[in-house]
């Protein structure tokens, strides 16, 4: 796809994966809304990126179909790429899971994922076209240790993802699961608090530049999923 010009939407869009794939992709002159829960760091961003800043928490199960119609509503009833990018974790041992943590993570990671593009999918279907960028994990390939709660929701974002992709070929509709390994953001920071990158994991930009090759391949093909992990672990 030629991502100048193209109207893109970006959950979780104020901070760490989504700020910098937004960042990228106003540079290439897409025009990006993006979201988030805090709408003073929002603002802030939006105007910091050149984007388009739109609270809407994606937990807010109620709130996704009015605040879709407003998200399209700022382009015009357009629409091109949805990037799912919102995304939290806990990481409990097995016996100190609750009822919380499973509905926490999984309200936001997977039943706001999917309720949110279930949302986007007439437009794209009308117009027999559209990108679906979800952002998986490594974890959703492998659990770990106090991953029970988080690789589970991972998974289940990666069993949507090629579910969607078996459903919406036939109309066109683009479907990609992009699986970082460790990025250093604010992720499980409750302080939300960026981290410096290191040079032994990724960068936030590092998973931009992945999602930008996705969409931009020519759009007789798709990319099903692709994994990045940083070429110096240890």
């Amino acid at each position: 796809m030629n991502i100048k010009d193209s109207r893109v939407l970006i959950t979780g869009g104020s901070s760490g994966i989504g700020k910098a794939t937004a960042k990228a992709f106003v540079e290439k002159g897409a025009k990006v809304i993006i979201t988030g829960r805090d709408a003073q760091k929002l603002e802030q961003v939006a105007k910091e990126i050149g984007a388009i800043p739109l609270q809407f928490d994606v937990s807010d199960l109620k709130s996704i179909p009015s605040k879709t119609k407003e998200a399209l509503a700022l382009f015009d009833g357009k629409l091109d790429t949805l990037v799912n990018n919102a995304g939290i974790g806990v990481f409990p041992l097995l016996g100190d899971i609750t009822e919380d943590h499973l509905m926490q993570v999984y309200t936001t990671n997977v039943f706001g994922l999917a309720l949110l593009t279930q949302e986007i999918i007439p437009l794209f279907k009308s117009k027999s076209y559209g990108n679906i960028i979800n952002i998986g994990s490594t974890a959703s390939q492998k659990g770990f240790a106090r991953g029970s709660v988080y690789a589970a929701s991972k998974f289940a974002v990666r069993g949507m993802t090629q579910s969607w992709q078996a459903e919406l070929r036939k109309d066109n509709i683009r479907v990609s699961l992009v699986n970082p390994s460790e990025v250093t953001t604010a992720f499980a920071d409750m302080s939300r608090t960026e981290r410096e990158e290191q040079a032994n994991k990724l960068g936030s930009e590092d998973i931009a530049q992945a999602i930008i090759s996705v969409v931009e391949m020519r759009n007789k093909g798709f990319v099903p999923e692709v994994t990045v992990w940083a070429t110096n672990p240890f």
